[in-house]
């Protein structure tokens, strides 16, 4: 499996918005900063699945062939919400944690993001509607609108995707990682030498 640096030019990120119910998921290509495609999307229904341990199965391989499918450099999931159900807080958790070992248990670096922090990132607001964060995912991926999926999650797990390329594109200052000397280090093209 191929591994790009961090320097690469060009890196493969999965993006998954866990669900036991819907799994959404997207995967984007990046060139530098600026450029970013739109390489995959979808959504796993498991509505259908009555047991719920069999249902953690169909997930982890859902994300185990995307993993082996597009070799990406990184995963990242949206965590779960805190809400007034424990239950489905418990299940959305269960969810999340076999993605996250379907990309471990292949060497995939791996984030986690908050809702809030997702919907911040790709529309400027954290109290963005999935509506609006459908319509900023199809913007900024040039997505034709006979392609955008029904459901939104797919859209969601794109969403997710983006999140993380814009975490990556931050200069290390801005995410709170090293200091002056760091940044100068990692940064020399922006050191003017006197």
């Amino acid at each position: 499996m191929p591994q790009h640096p961090p320097s690469s030019p060009e890196r493969i990120i999965v993006g998954i918005d866990p669900g036991t119910t819907i799994m959404g998921y997207g995967v984007i290509r990046c060139r530098g900063k600026n450029q970013v495609e739109l390489v995959e999307m979808g959504a796993l229904h498991l509505s259908k699945v009555k047991d719920h341990a069999l249902k953690l199965k169909r997930i982890y391989d859902r994300v185990k062939a995307l993993i082996e499918t597009h070799a990406p450099d990184d995963l990242a999931v949206e965590a779960p919400f805190f809400g007034q159900n424990v239950q489905s807080m418990l299940k959305l958790g269960r969810a999340q944690g076999v993605a996250l070992a379907a990309a471990l248990a292949h060497e995939v670096p791996v984030a986690e993001y908050a809702p809030r922090r997702v919907k911040q990132a790709v529309t400027g607001s954290g109290a963005a509607s999935k509506e609006q964060v459908a319509g900023m995912v199809q913007r900024v991926l040039s997505i034709p609108a006979s392609d955008m999926p029904k459901e939104m999650d797919a859209t969601d797990g794109l969403a997710v995707a983006l999140c993380h390329h814009y975490q990556l594109a931050k200069p290390k200052m801005q995410r709170g990682a090293g200091g002056w000397k760091a940044f100068l280090a990692d940064n020399p093209d922006r050191v003017r030498q006197k």
